[in-house]
C-alpha cells in the first residue's frame, strides 16, 4: 500500500540520544555502562520512569521512585540527576527532513515526554534557546501526541493507533521513526514500515527508500 504518513519520535530522533549523557554520567559517577538503560528497561510497564512519562507520578516521586528502582539493581542514583540528561542536541538534517516530508506526506509525531511543569518544555515565556527549537519543530507536525498528556505511552499499542485515527491513516500507509527497537515492534506488528535511527544519515537514507524522497 502506498505510503501516506509519515510519524517521528523526538528524542534520539530530531535530537541525538540521551543515551550518550547517560554513559558520560555513568562514568563520571563511578557506574557500571548502561545502568540507567537497565533500569529503565527493568519491570517497563509500571517502573519509575513509565509511570512518570503516563503523568502518573510528578517529579518528587520520581526522584524518589527511580532511587529504588535502581537501588534494586546494585545502585542508587536519583531521578532528579537523571531529568538533566535527557535532552540531546538538534539534528538539523532531521529538520530539513521534515520540510521536504510535509510537502508530500502527512505527518505526525508520538514523544514519551513528561509534563511541562515537570521537566518537559516549559509553558513560559522562560523557554531557553534549545527548548524554543523543540517547541518550534513540534509545532509543525499535523498531530501530535505526548505520553504525558494522553496518559498513554509507547510501545502501548493504542498510541499507534490513536496516532492513525487523528491523520484518518491505516497503519499499513504510514513509516514510523524511532531510535529504539521496543517501540517500534508494535508499530511494524500493526502493519507499519519501520526505521531504527542509529544515526542521521542511515535513517534518511532508509525514509529515502521507503517514501522515494530525496535528503541531502
Amino acid at each position: 500500500m502506498t505510503i501516506r504518513a509519515v510519524i517521528w519520535d523526538f528524542g534520539g530522533v530530531f535530537t541525538t540520544s540521551p543515551f550518550e549523557a547517560f554513559n558520560r554520567y555513568e562514568a563520571e559517577a563511578g557506574l557500571p555502562r548502561d545502568f540507567i538503560r537497565t533500569v529503565n528497561a527493568t519491570n517497563p510497564e509500571a517502573n519509575a520512569w513509565a509511570r512518570f512519562e503516563s503523568a502518573q507520578i510528578g517529579p518528587a516521586d520520581f526522584d524518589t521512585a527511580f532511587a529504588e528502582d535502581s537501588r534494586a539493581l546494585g545502585h542508587e542514583v536519583r531521578g532528579a540527576d537523571v531529568l538533566p540528561l535527557i535532552a540531546g542536541d538538534l539534528r538539523p538534517g532531521m529538520v530539513r527532513a521534515l520540510q521536504a516530508v510535509k510537502a508530500q506526506f502527512k505527518t505526525g509525531l508520538i514523544t514519551n515526554n513528561f509534563a511541562p511543569s515537570e521537566g518537559g518544555l516549559p509553558q513560559s515565556g522562560s523557554a531557553s534557546p534549545k527548548q524554543s527549537q523543540m517547541r518550534e519543530i513540534m509545532a509543525q507536525f499535523d498531530h501530535v501526541i505526548e505520553s504525558s498528556k494522553v496518559g498513554v505511552r509507547k510501545p502501548d499499542p493504542r498510541i499507534y493507533a490513536m496516532m492513525c485515527e487523528a491523520l484518518t491513516v491505516s497503519p499499513a500507509e504510514c513509516v514510523f521513526l524511532d531510535d529504539l527497537g521496543i517501540n517500534l515492534k508494535p508499530a511494524k506488528a500493526m502493519g507499519m514500515a519501520t526505521v531504527k535511527v542509529l544515526n542521521e544519515r542511515q535513517a534518511l537514507d532508509e525514509l529515502a527508500a521507503i517514501t522515494g524522497l530525496t535528503f541531502s
